[in-house]
């Protein structure tokens, strides 16, 4: 049986999920000593707070440093990029967190949705995301 991992009494976890609901397998993180746990720590409080956050954004980048920072202090790695046909909205974005143990299915949905939220009040922002993906094409 592997030990249980060690948490500092003044972390709070992020609840679970009801059963069925969800697939972001956190007993088996919980259970893992090497897991990266950081995740957990994203409360339904601190993800309201988050979801403010992305929304707030108002340039192309302050938007990376989002991006980074989440990944930096919660592990959540979220790509943003042209989809395959043409981008005529910010629907032709794809805008995707990948996978990880610990991700919960709702945090998936709502990070993108805030991004695209964002996006929408910020036109330039998308502009910025092509011009970084070469789709005006420079020569």
């Amino acid at each position: 049986m592997l030990p249980a991992p060690i948490f500092s009494a003044n972390v709070a976890l992020r609840t679970e999920c009801p059963p069925g609901t969800c697939v972001c397998d956190r007993e088996s993180l919980l259970n893992d000593p090497a897991g990266d746990v950081r995740i957990l720590q994203l409360t339904k409080m601190e993800e309201k707070k988050l979801i403010l956050r992305i929304e707030s954004i108002t340039s192309y980048a302050d938007l990376q440093h989002m991006i980074e920072r989440m990944y930096a202090q919660l592990g959540i790695s979220l790509q943003i990029a042209p989809g395959l046909n043409e981008v005529r909205t910010v629907r032709g974005l794809n805008i995707e967190l990948l996978e990880r143990p610990g991700l919960c299915k709702k945090i998936r949905q709502t990070i993108p949705a805030a991004i695209r939220k964002c996006l929408d009040r910020n036109p330039e922002i998308v502009y910025a995301i092509l011009d970084a993906h070469d789709l005006f094409g420079r020569d």
